[in-house]
């Protein structure tokens, strides 16, 4: 795993181990940032389930101001961190062990841009969606990552699907304010 682009680019990532955890490949890694390469510099981002932190690394690198990572699992917010020290990018970011739902009811920040790549098998995705609406700047967008089955409605709490992509057994679905309303 690698940082793709940017100032970092080219560094390699620290990834965990075991069967709880899913990284991004870099080939939806790139398809997420080529959707998102205007809409990348100077914002906020939340990468929520961060695992080993790469997208709001790969946020970072790309010209993102702050970054805040949040991972219920010690482990993996330990390798978080080292990812940060390798990339040079800890001086700009924030990383918590928490659960989304704790982490959310806590946060008193904003964000322009959460990734979203809960446990597949958990039925995280509609309630984390939920979670992280109020801590949303007027023009965020919510990156989801999920298996094709689960839907996400068209609308909810202002935020409309923008876009919706398949790659093999992964779906990525951006969610914009107002989009689709």
């Amino acid at each position: 795993m690698r940082v793709i682009t940017g100032i970092a680019r080219g560094k390699r990532l620290v990834t965990p181990q075991g069967l709880d955890v899913r990284p991004t490949s870099d080939r939806v890694k790139e398809a997420i940032f080529s959707a998102l390469q205007f809409d990348i510099e100077g914002r906020r981002i939340l990468d929520l389930f961060a695992g080993s932190g790469q997208l709001g690394i790969e946020a970072l690198s790309r010209g993102a101001k702050s970054a805040t990572f949040v991972d219920v699992s010690s482990a993996s917010v330990k390798i978080i961190k080292q990812n940060l020290e390798i990339t040079g990018f800890d001086g700009c970011s924030k990383v918590y062990t928490s659960d989304y739902s704790s982490f959310t009811a806590m946060c008193r920040d904003s964000f322009d841009i959460v990734f979203l790549d809960p446990p597949y098998k958990e039925g995280l995705l509609l309630p984390s969606i939920k979670s992280v609406l109020p801590l949303m700047s007027d023009f965020g967008t919510i990156v989801c990552e999920h298996p094709p089955e689960v839907e996400i409605p068209v609308s909810i709490g202002g935020f409309g699907i923008y876009r919706t992509y398949r790659y093999g057994k992964i779906n990525v679905t951006f969610l914009r304010k107002g989009a689709n309303l």
